[in-house]
C-alpha cells in the first residue's frame, strides 16, 4: 500500500468520546498482537503499566508478556473494551495479568493502583509511567484552565503520584520507565500544554534517577516521535493533520505499527526508529544479568539489599 493510499485512511473519532479506542481506529495500529516474539528477557518480573489498554502501553504490555512478566494495567473504566483484549493476551503467554480501572488524575486511585498491583502480582519490579492527554489547541488563548489542569494531573500529577507510593516497594534492581515525547525537546505549537508535560517528564526522570540509583533502581524515560496512537484521532491532532500525520519526519511517514523487538539496534549510524515498547522492553530487560548488568552493578544491588534490610 502506497504511502498516500494509508494517509487517506487516517481517520478522526469524535473528540468528544476521548480517549479513543484502539478497536476503532483506522488504519489499524500493530501493537505487536501478532509480530512480537519473545526471548525470554524477564522472567518473573512484575510489571505495572498505566495507559496500557492502546497504543504505546498496550504494546509494551503484550512485549513484557511474551518476556514473560506478569502485568498489571491501568486504564479508564471507559476503555474497557480495549483493557480486555490486553488482558486476553497477556494471559495467552500463561502469564498473571491484573486489570485496575480509574482515573490518573485522581491521587487516591493513583495510590490504590500501585498497592493493588503489588497485592495481586506479589511485588512489583517494574513501573512503566505511559498515561497521557493530549488535545491540540491553535493557540494559548483556547486553553482552558480545565484542559491545562486534566492535562497536567494526566501526565505530570499522576506520574508523581504513583511512583511515589511505588518506591518504597521497589527492591533493587527494579526499573520505572516514563513516557516522554519529542515534544519535550521540539515542541509543536498546537500542543502548548502537552508539550510542558513532557518536558517536565524529563526532568523529573533526571532528578528521580539520581535518589533512586542509591537503592540501585534505575529511572529512565523514552521520548518517541509520531505514533498512531489512540490520543491521535479524538483531537491529539487537528484533522488536516492527522491526514498527513508523521510527514515532517526525516522518514516523511508516522509510524503507522508498533513493531517491537527484543533490543534496540546497537549501531547509532544504521538504528531503525524504534518503536517505545522496543525501547521499553530492553530499558527493563536490563536488570537481567545476562545482559550488561556488570559485577559492580550487582555489588550495588548487593549493598542496596543490606542497606533496606537493616532499615526494615
Amino acid at each position: 500500500m502506497t504511502q498516500a493510499r494509508t494517509d487517506a485512511r487516517l481517520r478522526m473519532q469524535d473528540p468528544r468520546k476521548a480517549p479513543g479506542r484502539a478497536g476503532r481506529m483506522e488504519p489499524k495500529p500493530d501493537h505487536g498482537e501478532t509480530s512480537y516474539k519473545g526471548s525470554g528477557r524477564l522472567p518473573g518480573r512484575r510489571a505495572l503499566i498505566t495507559g496500557a489498554d492502546s497504543g504505546i502501553g498496550r504494546s509494551t504490555a503484550i512485549a513484557f508478556a511474551r518476556e514473560g512478566a506478569d502485568v498489571a494495567i491501568g486504564y479508564l473504566p471507559r476503555e474497557e473494551e480495549d483493557a480486555r483484549e490486553v488482558i486476553a493476551l497477556i494471559e495467552a503467554e500463561g502469564r498473571k495479568a491484573l486489570a485496575i480501572a480509574g482515573d490518573a488524575r485522581d491521587e487516591g486511585f493513583c495510590t490504590a493502583l500501585v498497592g493493588a498491583a503489588v497485592k495481586g502480582l506479589g511485588g512489583l519490579d517494574i513501573l512503566v509511567c505511559n498515561a497521557g492527554k493530549q488535545i491540540s489547541q491553535p493557540s494559548i488563548e483556547t486553553i482552558s484552565s480545565q484542559q491545562l489542569d486534566d492535562t497536567l494531573k494526566t501526565n505530570l500529577y499522576a506520574l508523581f503520584w504513583i511512583t511515589r507510593a511505588a518506591e518504597p516497594v521497589l527492591p533493587p534492581g527494579a526499573s520505572v520507565i516514563n513516557t516522554a515525547s519529542v515534544q519535550a525537546y521540539e515542541p509543536s505549537e498546537t500542543l502548548l500544554d502537552y508539550a510542558t508535560t513532557k518536558a517536565g517528564i524529563v526532568a523529573f526522570t533526571k532528578a528521580l534517577s539520581k535518589q533512586l540509583i542509591k537503592k540501585a533502581v534505575r529511572v529512565n524515560a523514552v521520548a518517541p516521535g509520531p505514533f498512531w496512537t489512540a490520543l491521535q484521532p479524538v483531537g491529539g491532532q487537528r484533522e488536516e493533520t492527522v491526514q498527513h500525520f508523521g510527514q515532517i519526519t526525516p522518514m516523511g511517514a508516522q509510524v503507522s505499527r508498533l513493531r517491537l523487538r527484543p533490543s534496540m539496534c546497537s549501531s547509532p549510524r544504521r538504528r531503525p526508529v524504534s518503536s517505545p515498547a522496543r525501547s521499553t522492553a530492553s530499558l527493563a530487560a536490563t536488570r537481567s544479568p545476562s545482559q550488561w548488568l556488570t559485577s559492580d552493578w550487582r555489588m550495588h544491588c548487593r549493598k542496596a539489599r543490606s542497606r533496606r534490610s537493616e532499615r526494615f
